[in-house]
C-alpha cells in the first residue's frame, strides 16, 4: 500500500549559477550572460504563486492547468500558500540553514552577517562563520559560492580533498543539496504520520556519492535519515536515472508484501545539476527563470490498512533486454503488456502518470510538451488494440493523461509527483486505477545505447 507521499520544493535562486548549464555557458559567454540571468531570477512569492508549484503541493488539481492561460507564470495563483496537503515550498534562507545543519564535515561558512539572519542552525551545531576574505580564499582553492540576492556571495562550501574530483566544492554541493531536500521532505512525510517506525530506507535520486575509488558508493539514503532524525531504520540507494523512483517503488512493495519490513520509505532529493538546465530558452522567450527550485520527495509505503491504494505487483513492469528502446516500444512494454498479463485493457486506467515534465519549462527550449508527446503514443496503442477509434485518441489523451507540472529534476518529475493527487482519488475521489510509467536514459553513461524504464498500477483498496 501507498499510504502517504510529500514533496518539498526549495526556492534556491542562488544555486542557478552553480547548475550545469548556467556554469558552462557562463563560462563560454561570460559576463554578460551572468547578469541577463541574475536579472531575470524571481522572488520568492512569485516561485509560490507558480500554478505548477501549487499543482505539486497539492493546492491545486493538475488537471485545472489544462485550460488555464499559458505561459504560466504570468497567471499567477491569487491567494497561494506555501503549505499544501502534499508538501510545501521554502525560501532560500530556510534552505540555507538546513544546509548548515546537514554539513557533517563542517565544510560549509557563511558570512556572520548572514548566518546572523539564519540563526542557529536547526537543531544542529552552530552555522559556521568566515570573513569574506576567508569565502573568496576557499573559492580560489575550488570552493562552490552559496549567493543570496542579487548574486551577493553569502557563503562557500569548500572541497572535501585537495585532489579528489569526487569531493570538490561543486559536487558536494549538488549532494548536500539532495541531501537537504530529501531529508526535508521525509521529516515532512514522517511528522504527519502515526508515528510508527520506519525499517527501511529506499534512496532513488541520481546523485553519485563517494570519493575518488568508489564515485557512485552511496549511501544518501542513510544521510537522509540522519538528517532527519529517524533512529533504527536501515536503507540503501538504488540507482537507475529517472526511472529509478517506480523501480524503487516496486522494490518497497516486494519487501512490504514478503513480510520483511512493516515500513518502507522511498525517499529522493533535488538534482541541482539540472538547475538552470534550459536556461537559454526561458531568456530567449523573456520568461523568468523557471528552473529555480530543488524538489525532494518521499514515499510512505506499508502493509494493507484497508483504506490505502494497492500497490499492484503483478502489473510492475520494467524495460527488458530485447524489448527494444523506439518510443512505441517502450510504451508498448510499460503501459499495454503489464495490463493484459492481468486482464485489463488500457481503457481500465483512469490515468496514467508519465514523465511530467512542465512544459512551460520545456517548450522553450525546444524540448517539446513532453507529457503530450507520451500520452499520444498511449492513445496510439489504444487504438492498434482496438480499444477507440482514431479520432478518439484527443479525448482518450485528456481524459486518461495529465499536463506536465513537475519541476525538470529527472527523476523527480517521472510520474510520482502524481502521487498526492492519485492517493486522494483513490481513497475519497473517482479514480479506480492509476498506471505510473517512468523512463530512463541509461545510455547518458556511455556504458550502454540502452534506455530503461519500468511501471505499475495503483488501484483503489478493494478493487
Amino acid at each position: 500500500m501507498v499510504r502517504a507521499t510529500q514533496v518539498v520544493l526549495a526556492h534556491v535562486p542562488g544555486l542557478v549559477f552553480s547548475g550545469s548549464k548556467p556554469r558552462r555557458e557562463i563560462a563560454r559567454e561570460g559576463p554578460g550572460l551572468q547578469q541577463k540571468i541574475r536579472d531575470h531570477l524571481r522572488p520568492f512569492e512569485a516561485a509560490v504563486a507558480y500554478a505548477p508549484h501549487q499543482v505539486m503541493i497539492g493546492n491545486l488539481s493538475p488537471e485545472l492547468l489544462w485550460d488555464r492561460p499559458r505561459p504560466w507564470h504570468a497567471s499567477p495563483v491569487a491567494g497561494a500558500s506555501t503549505e499544501g496537503p502534499g508538501g510545501c515550498l521554502i525560501d532560500q534562507s530556510t534552505f540555507y540553514a538546513w544546509l548548515a545543519r546537514a554539513d557533517a564535515a563542517r565544510l560549509v561558512s557563511f558570512t556572520e552577517s548572514f548566518a546572523a539572519v539564519l540563526g542557529p542552525a536547526p537543531g544542529g551545531p552552530g552555522v559556521r562563520t568566515a570573513s569574506h576574505a576567508a569565502l573568496e580564499a576557499t573559492l580560489t582553492a575550488g570552493g562552490e559560492p552559496l549567493y543570496a540576492e542579487g548574486e551577493r556571495l553569502v557563503g562557500v562550501i569548500a572541497p572535501g580533498h585537495e585532489t579528489d574530483e569526487s569531493l570538490t566544492g561543486a559536487v558536494l554541493l549538488e549532494n548536500a543539496a539532495a541531501k537537504v531536500t530529501g531529508a526535508l521532505a521525509l521529516r515532512r512525510l514522517l511528522g504527519r504520520g502515526a508515528g510508527e517506525p520506519v525499517d527501511f530506507l529506499l534512496g532513488c535520486g541520481e546523485e553519485a556519492v563517494g570519493d575518488r575509488y568508489q564515485r557512485g558508493g552511496g549511501n544518501l539514503a542513510r544521510a537522509m535519515g540522519e538528517l532527519a532524525d529517524v533512529r533504527g531504520a536501515g536503507g540503501a540507494d538504488l540507482k537507475a536515472f529517472c526511472a529509478a523512483p517506480v523501480h524503487a517503488l516496486i522494490m518497497a512493495g516486494a519487501l512490504i508484501q514478503s513480510g520483511l519490513y512493516r515500513r518502507v520509505v522511498v525517499v529522493a532529493g533535488g538534482s541541482l545539476a539540472k538547475i538552470g538546465m534550459k536556461v537559454l530558452g526561458h531568456l530567449n522567450a523573456g520568461y523568468p527563470v523557471l528552473e529555480d527550485v530543488l524538489a525532494g520527495i518521499a514515499i510512505d509505503v506499508v502493509p494493507d490498512d484497508g483504506v490505502s491504494p494497492w500497490l499492484r505487483l503483478d502489473t510492475a513492469a520494467t524495460l527488458r533486454l530485447g524489448d527494444g528502446d523506439a518510443p512505441h516500444q517502450v510504451a508498448a512494454a510499460l503501459t499495454l503488456a503489464p495490463l493484459r498479463r492481468r486482464g485489463l485493457r488500457l481503457s481500465d486506467i483512469d490515468r496514467f502518470a508519465v514523465e511530467l515534465h512542465n512544459p512551460d519549462i520545456t517548450e522553450p527550449a525546444g524540448s517539446g510538451d513532453v507529457p503530450a508527446n507520451n500520452y499520444r503514443i498511449i492513445a496510439a496503442l489504444a487504438v492498434q488494440a482496438g480499444e477507440i477509434g482514431r479520432d478518439a485518441m484527443p479525448a482518450f489523451a485528456r481524459s486518461r493523461g495529465l499536463p506536465g507540472f513537475s519541476p525538470t529534476q529527472g527523476h523527480i518529475a517521472s510520474a510520482v509527483p502524481y502521487l498526492p493527487h492519485a492517493l486522494a482519488g483513490l481513497t475519497s475521489g473517482g479514480l479506480r486505477r492509476v498506471q505510473f510509467v517512468a523512463k530512463g536514459s541509461l545510455f547518458l553513461g556511455r556504458m550502454t545505447t540502452m534506455g530503461d524504464g519500468a511501471s505499475i498500477v495503483l488501484e483503489r483498496n478493494g478493487g
